[in-house]
């Protein structure tokens, strides 16, 4: 049995997003896995439309029963959500667990003693943490074997990760236990530039730490919660399910050898992040005032184009500039491939067209502000492509269509008509 927490105590992170998620891919793939929410709010029960009113007892009747009279066996609260995916629900008595275990010897190992004795028929438990450090997140980490930070590519992220490591080191020191932990960035929307620029440090720091599955901005995400369904279930081709098989898999890939916990190496992370803060929050003033004029730009799109013939034509003009900032446009034949890379030394482009060589199609760094660009003349057809930066190979992050090519990775899908 491996047992994953997923914990962040920042909200808004997509943490619930990623257990359940996470959860149900790894039950796709033929693993048993439990999913024990430890959160009092009760989201991944919403999250799984499981019935408050039909819910008798909770994970935390199981917890408190440790300290009882009266034990309350694992198996009596679970709920079967498909086939090799189990939910362990939460309630909002788990709010009063930590005043009523006050003073109890080991309150700190409920969570570990009971999987330990009921839990090993699954060969994953995936762990959704509260929003914030206390009794219930230390259960967690105490029975866990390792942990995921899921951290959304956002500004205020940063200063949730840096606690989060904070609190991971004080465990550390005062359980005496190594902790694994992996990040993994969350909620990415590439076209935000902020988004990118917090994606490039948090790579930086944490390359030996940082899952290599990113999970992308995705509406189909949202929804299936609000139809209280995981991913597996509500849209099976949709790129957020990619992205969790993704994740899915390399989780279970792990070479435990290569990411055991180290004291020194989470204090060093953690002062990395708090580093990096002023650098990020200059880049957020950057977007901030770049976001204002493009708002301000197509606010006046809907009245230019109501207006005379000049108008539309400036209504249009704007409308270009906007389109054209990043992603493959087609005209008459001529694609024109935009990638947004300020950072990049050298950006190239391999695809069916060109053999798969990425040094027959260099692109050009176009502007300041981080464009690199190149036109090809292209016959009608689909072609399969990626950029290659620095060196290293990657899908097109404008372009939703791809498919898993023979590496387990993905080639960006175009379609010239």
């Amino acid at each position: 049995m491996r047992c994953v927490a997923v914990i962040n105590q920042k909200g808004g992170c997509g943490k619930t997003t990623v257990a359940i998620n996470l959860a149900a891919c790894l039950a796709e793939q033929s693993r048993h896995t439990l999913l024990v929410d430890m959160d009092s709010q009760s989201h991944c029960s919403v999250g799984l439309a499981i019935p408050e009113d039909q819910v008798e007892h909770n994970i935390y009747d199981v917890l408190i029963s440790a300290h009882s009279d009266s034990q309350v066996p694992l198996k009596n609260i679970i709920w079967q959500i498909s086939q090799n995916f189990d939910l362990a629900p939460a309630g909002i008595e788990l709010a009063a667990l930590e005043p009523q275990l006050a003073g109890k010897d080991h309150r700190e190992d409920c969570l570990r003693d009971v999987l330990a004795r009921e839990g090993m028929e699954y060969d994953y438990v995936i762990i959704d943490c509260p929003p914030s450090v206390g009794l219930l997140t230390f259960n967690a980490l105490r029975a866990a074997d390792e942990v995921i930070i899921p951290v959304e590519t956002g500004y205020f992220a940063l200063h949730g990760l840096g606690r989060q490591l904070e609190t991971l080191q004080v465990l550390q020191k005062q359980c005496q236990q190594k902790i694994t932990f992996r990040v993994l960035a969350s909620m990415y929307d590439v076209r935000t530039k902020l988004a990118r620029e917090v994606l490039c440090e948090i790579r930086k720091y944490y390359s030996e730490r940082m899952c290599k599955t990113i999970v992308n901005f995705n509406t189909k995400l949202k929804e299936a919660a609000s139809f209280g369904q995981p991913i597996t279930e509500y849209n099976p081709s949709s790129k957020g399910m990619k992205d969790f098989m993704a994740l899915a898999r390399e989780i279970i890939n792990i070479n435990h050898s290569e990411m055991a916990g180290d004291s020194a190496l989470i204090a060093r992370d953690a002062e990395a992040v708090e580093n990096q803060l002023r650098i990020i929050s200059r880049s957020a003033n950057e977007l901030l005032a770049e976001s204002q004029q493009l708002i301000g730009a197509k606010k006046n799109l809907d009245a230019k184009a109501d207006a005379g013939p000049d108008k539309r034509a400036a209504a249009v003009s704007v409308q270009e500039k906007i389109d054209n900032f990043y992603g493959v446009r087609q005209n008459q034949g001529v694609v024109k491939f935009v990638a947004l890379y300020p950072k990049a030394k050298s950006v190239c482009l391999a695809g069916d067209f060109n053999n798969w060589r990425p040094e027959s199609t260099p692109m050009d760094f176009a502007d300041d502000k981080g464009r690199w660009a190149v036109e090809l003349s292209l016959a009608q057809g689909q072609y399969r492509y990626r950029y290659v930066v620095d060196g290293r190979w990657q899908q097109d992050p404008y372009n939703e269509q791809a498919e898993r090519n023979e590496f387990g990775e993905y080639n960006s899908i175009l379609t010239v008509k």
